[in-house]
């Protein structure tokens, strides 16, 4: 059958998105995230201990966050994607090969350094290879559902994690966290790519300081990056602390892994509705931001199993806002600093989590997690109404 000039493109398409599928689903298929607390514990670790390690693996996220988006910039971005899962499965092996606090520090590094390389790498390569495919409009759908695949795979992981740790311990869980580390690996090799790398021995440092000024020159494209950790930080902070929440319920502690199934059902939903939130504009996004925050407040308010359904539909409405400001983002920035400019929304979305971490912790030791939540939901309701301003100032302006 000889293939219409027209079909070419869409079949080029869903060869990308198949494997962008795969790859998001495997990512976040790791039965050891469930479990590696654990681990740690049942080596010894103190308290403090599992802290530092936690610490240790923010810190060299936030390093590497934006020199490998620029390094993504300057070399293939298929590279890092490939790369990438390899050091996490190497941080992996070396949890269950040798449990010991120096081996979980290294492994942190490791996976700190993997999960670094990937972020920024992804979106751009997915980015433009579906504008030079002419289907750029469909990124958002794309990314939400990849996001959503994600999504699936920590709830399977959750499932599967309990039976394989009884049946042969950390080391069935590590390895086959390590074989899912590698198979990732494998299906990022799948991914076409179609731009030339940078080249000259500075680069790296060019494409960076490059990214950089384009951002200080263009005031839609500084928006767009405050506004990708104004939508996630938050949020993403608070899903840490979803099982206090629900458990301050009242609901017994065997209740509790299906309420958080709940909740990332919502998020799911709302990974998979990402593209139709396109069509709202401005305003309409704004609108979405406030009604989230305002389930979010309610929702974690009210202090009963009930209340859970509002926060789902709230982490649905955060988790389709995350997409579209995504979106927004890969439409303002020029191709040559793609991912690093990505990598720079990722390190202010690091360290905005991390504060958020520390207010979380002030408040929720005086009025509990339900009020935390409740708190935390103001300042999506303070971003919608500076989008809301904004939009008029920037229309009198003949800003577009």
């Amino acid at each position: 059958m000889t293939l219409t000039p027209a079909r070419v493109p869409d079949l080029r398409v869903r060869r990308l998105t198949s494997t962008l599928y795969g790859y998001a689903f495997l990512e976040d298929f790791v039965l050891l995230y469930p479990v590696y607390a654990l681990l740690f514990s049942d080596t010894g670790l103190a308290v403090w201990q599992i802290s530092s390690l936690f610490a240790l693996w923010s810190v060299t996220g936030v390093l590497l966050e934006v020199p490998s988006g620029a390094w993504a910039d300057a070399v293939s971005r298929q590279l890092l994607l490939w790369l990438g899962p390899l050091l996490t499965a190497a941080g992996f092996a070396l949890w269950v090969l040798l449990p010991s606090y120096g081996a979980f520090a290294l492994g942190f590094v490791l996976w700190g350094a993997g999960g670094a390389l990937a972020s920024g790498a992804l979106e751009a390569l997915v980015h433009d290879e579906l504008e030079r495919l002419d289907a750029a409009d469909r990124y958002a759908r794309i990314m939400g559902r990849a996001r959503a695949a994600g999504l699936v795979a920590v709830m399977a992981a959750m499932g599967l994690a309990g039976p394989v740790l009884e049946w042969g311990g950390h080391a069935a869980v590590g390895a086959a966290s390590v074989l899912v580390c590698l198979a990732t690996a494998a299906t990022a090799t799948r991914f076409p790519e179609h731009r030339s790398p940078v080249t000259g021995h500075d680069s790296w440092t060019a494409t960076l300081r490059a990214g950089l000024a384009a951002a200080r020159a263009d005031r839609s494209v500084r928006g767009a990056l405050l506004l990708v950790p104004a939508v996630s930080a938050v949020w993403g902070a608070l899903d840490e602390y979803t099982p206090l929440l629900v458990r301050d319920t009242g609901v017994a502690d065997a209740t509790v892994p299906y309420l958080l199934l709940l909740i990332w059902a919502g998020a799911t939903a709302g990974s998979l509705l990402a593209g139709e939130g396109e069509r709202l504009g401005t305003r309409g996004f704004a609108a979405l931001l406030a009604c989230a925050g305002a389930a979010l407040a309610a929702g974690s308010a009210a202090g009963t199993p009930a209340g859970l359904l509002l926060v789902a539909l709230a982490f649905g409405g955060f988790q389709a806002a995350t997409v579209l400001a995504d979106a927004r983002l890969q439409r303002r920035i020029e191709d040559t600093a793609r991912a690093t400019l990505t990598s720079v929304a990722g390190l202010g979305t690091e360290l905005a989590t991390i504060t958020v971490f520390g207010g979380y912790a002030l408040i929720a030791g005086y009025g509990g997690h339900g009020t935390a939540f409740a708190v935390f939901a103001v300042p999506y309701l303070v971003t919608a109404l500076l989008l809301m301003l904004v939009r008029p100032l920037r229309s009198r302006r003949g800003i577009p």
